[in-house]
């Protein structure tokens, strides 16, 4: 029987930053027009952290019903382990993206916004298909562009249009920057887990682009999160630059890719790239909101 410890690291608590990210980004826009509402803004957080809790839940039960967890160099899997049963995980998952809903409702109702109902539903399905299903997209390369689009730009938005009821420029480039950090902590798992993943037929895009060429994608998304900061400030929010201040964790995120670090030498650069996010996250929202004053 697994315990509250076990749970704990099934969920996967690293990439939570993945998860809180976007919501301080989106609320750090939402000041930048003078709308910012704290209250909306945690009901965000909680439907983005149980969704990221959920979808690591889910991870684990499709992977580990398939067998690609059976050897792993990374963090405990809850199933591929034998910690807990399938269908325990598999509640679990549900049971996060139950709140997930819940919240989300919530927030619908808040804003009479429903038909942000399919955006919500949209984002558990992506959740859940991920590894789940008959034809899992996480298996076939495209996990990056959903991870990208909904704890990106959907994330980032969505989080700023429930406060403000309207897109802005800011939560769109902030958006595509906190996507493109989050992406680069998926780039950075799957280029640990090739070797397993190429045994288990999972295609991810790691796979099938080769080591290098991941190398090369993780070191552009860094590139491309920063490239957005900069523009951001020349545009009119010069504060937007203060995510600059976040360059040094990312290079030292990024040093084991480049020197070609392999398989356990690699689970730093998860935890240094989720660091480098939230530290970016924090930087981009105070200055989006200064911007604004």
């Amino acid at each position: 029987m697994p315990g509250l410890r076990h749970w704990a690291a099934g969920a996967r608590p690293r990439t939570l930053p993945a998860a809180v990210s976007p919501v301080l980004v989106g609320t750090g826009a939402a000041a930048a027009v003078g709308s910012a509402l704290i209250s909306r803004a945690l009901l965000a957080l909680i439907v983005a952290v149980a969704l990221q809790v959920g979808v690591n839940y889910a991870n684990d039960y499709s992977d580990g019903t398939r067998g690609t967890d059976n050897q792993r160099v990374g963090p405990l899997r809850l199933v591929g382990s034998g910690t807990a049963t399938p269908a325990a995980v598999r509640t679990a998952a549900w049971v996060c993206f139950g709140v997930a809903a819940l919240a989300g409702l919530v927030l619908v109702v808040l804003t009479g916004e429903w038909w942000l109902l399919g955006v919500g539903a949209l984002s558990v399905a992506a959740a859940w298909y991920y590894t789940g299903g008959r034809r899992p997209y996480g298996y076939r390369g495209f996990g990056e562009v959903s991870v990208f689009l909904f704890f990106g730009v959907v994330a980032v938005v969505g989080t700023t249009y429930v406060q403000v009821e309207r897109v802005t420029a800011s939560s769109v480039v902030s958006g595509v920057a906190v996507g493109c950090l989050a992406c680069a902590i998926l780039v950075a798992n799957n280029l640990r887990d090739m070797p397993s993943d190429a045994r288990g037929g999972k295609r991810t895009l790691a796979v099938l682009l080769g080591s290098r060429r991941t190398r090369l994608l993780y070191l552009a998304l860094l590139a491309t999160a920063y490239a957005m900061a900069l523009a951001l400030a020349v545009a009119g929010r010069a504060w937007a630059g203060l995510a600059v201040l976040s360059v040094p964790l990312a290079a030292r995120a990024a040093r084991p890719i480049v020197r070609g670090a392999r398989g356990l030498a690699l689970v730093p650069v998860l935890r240094d790239t989720a660091l480098t996010e939230l530290v970016y996250a924090i930087l981009l929202a105070f200055g989006l909101a200064l911007a604004g004053r």
